[in-house]
């Protein structure tokens, strides 16, 4: 009886990077493997200094179809825009 492994999605951060990137999915038993087998895949010319995985059953997203009622609210929010703002001269180019 073949039982599959759990799915994990991979996020890498780069050396000129801040942020972490998702860059794919691998199956492992584990957490420990699934950031082995990631380094092994994802890493292969020494251009990551972090690695995470998550396990792809605990993501949840909106769906593309929710757009519209989901970001409704911040359109009614105008002080959370930049343009609401004037920028002293002190300032000059921001």
């Amino acid at each position: 009886m073949s039982k599959e492994w759990p799915l994990w999605e991979i996020f890498i951060r780069s050396q000129h990077g801040l942020a972490h990137k998702h860059v794919g999915s691998l199956h492992a038993p584990d957490a420990e493997m699934a950031i082995n087998n990631a380094r092994d895949v994802y890493t292969r010319r020494n251009e990551g200094v972090s690695i995470w995985v998550v396990p792809a059953r605990e993501i949840v997203a909106s769906s593309p179809g929710e757009r519209g009622e989901l970001f409704e609210p911040s359109n009614s929010k105008v002080y959370r825009h930049p343009t609401f703002f004037t920028l002293p001269p002190e300032v000059g180019h921001l």
